[in-house]
């Protein structure tokens, strides 16, 4: 029988052991391409991480018995998010692990344990410290190079999941289309059309010089399409504004569409590059020449082919009347103009509990192309299981 020792991260040598195993881990798989380090490092930090404020997080790597490091896990909770569900709720994230169900099962005890003395009653997993747009969910089908901050996993990692007595949550989908081929459905040229004779409904993208009214304009929509989700926590304009002008260097304004009714923020469709196409080859760090080479890989030689959709949301009160279609062929006619570099589109993080964003997927063009799940795990094992509620955005 195997001997493993598990230790918490606390210290400079091992927060290294903990970035660099997943690299050992996929040395020889060409799709794994490693996260930049920093975006890993500040969902630990309490200065940074504004769960922390209502919680706590811990991390530990596994080793054998010859020191190597075999696996690796975060624990965490926040008390606003956890009572949100049927019973208190933690999660676990930043999973991987050799192939071997006694050093899973051990790293998954570990948080259960830790979870259950802060008064949690239930685990989900692999999910994040923060928001679910990232290192959210384990890859079950589609095991493509990943989108930026997006997991990627060995097939074995749900086994792991399901040996311990982990069941399906939700399935979360990315959806996938080129830009060469034609697709959009009849129905959603139909909806643009007749919104487009309506003067009341506006489309308008990014704009710079407007950067503190669309930070308003964005928390509006976010807070009244998505903050109702479980799990999904209203914005402030001061978070909101951060968002944005964190984006800014690197934002095209082609990717970003709001929808107006009679000059009120409605709908938005948010996407962005897939900078992984560059970071991949950084090796987890980011310094100043990582940070110039980035602007100038994206401002100048066009690498980033690929993007991603990340956020799309109508306020409730102008769901069916045809605003989706609005936005999307608004960005289509963008996107089949001269110049546009960009050959495929992901849309990232389609809950299988929300078929109203699956319908939109599909007309205009696109199939899933992976399947995450997100698992969850009740500490009491007689306790009836209920998959998440579905809801409409």
């Amino acid at each position: 029988m195997n001997s493993f020792t598990l230790k918490a991260v606390s210290e400079k040598k091992s927060i290294k052991a903990f970035l660099d195993f997943p690299a050992h881990l996929y040395h020889d798989d060409p799709r794994w391409s490693r996260p930049l380090d920093s975006d890993i490092e500040k969902i630990f930090d309490p200065e940074q991480n504004k769960k922390f404020r209502q919680g706590d997080a811990i991390r530990w790597i596994l080793e054998d018995e010859q020191k190597h490091v075999v696996g690796r896990v975060a624990a965490f909770y926040d008390k606003q998010t956890a009572n949100k569900n049927n019973q208190p709720t933690g999660g676990l994230g930043f999973f991987d692990c050799i192939n071997n169900t006694d050093a899973s099962s051990i790293l998954f005890d570990a948080c259960k344990g830790w979870l259950a003395e802060r008064g949690m009653e239930a685990m989900d997993g692999p999910v994040n410290f923060g928001e679910r747009d990232s290192f959210w969910g384990c890859l079950a089908d589609g095991f493509y190079e990943p989108l930026y901050n997006m997991p990627y996993n060995s097939s074995y990692y749900n086994e792991l999941f399901e040996a311990y007595g982990f069941k399906n949550y939700f399935n979360q989908y990315t959806y996938h289309r080129t830009f060469e081929t034609e697709g959009l459905s009849p129905e959603i040229h139909e909806k643009a059309k007749r919104l487009s004779e309506n003067p009341d409904y506006t489309f308008e993208i990014f704009d710079k010089s407007k950067t503190e009214k669309i930070a308003e304009d964005f928390m509006i929509i976010f807070n009244a399409a998505w903050a109702r989700f479980p799990g999904i926590s209203k914005i402030t304009k001061v978070h909101s504004l951060a968002l944005l002008k964190q984006m800014k260097p690197i934002m095209d304004k082609r990717l970003v569409h709001i929808a107006y009714y009679k000059g009120e923020p409605i709908g938005f469709f948010i996407m962005m590059q897939d900078i992984s196409q560059i970071t991949k080859n950084f090796k987890g760090q980011l310094n100043l020449f990582h940070k110039l080479s980035l602007l100038y890989k994206i401002k100048c030689t066009r690498k980033v082919t690929r993007i991603i959709g990340r956020l799309f949301g109508v306020v409730p009160e102008h769901q069916g009347k045809g605003v989706e279609g609005g936005l999307v062929v608004n960005f289509a006619r963008l996107a089949s103009k001269p110049g546009f570099q960009y050959t495929d589109l992901e849309l990232n993080w389609i809950g299988d509990f929300n078929p109203t964003m699956m319908k939109v997927c599909e007309q205009i063009g696109s199939k899933i192309y992976k399947t995450h799940i997100t698992y969850r795990y009740l500490f009491d094992r007689d306790a009836p299981f209920e998959k998440a509620t579905k809801v409409n955005v």
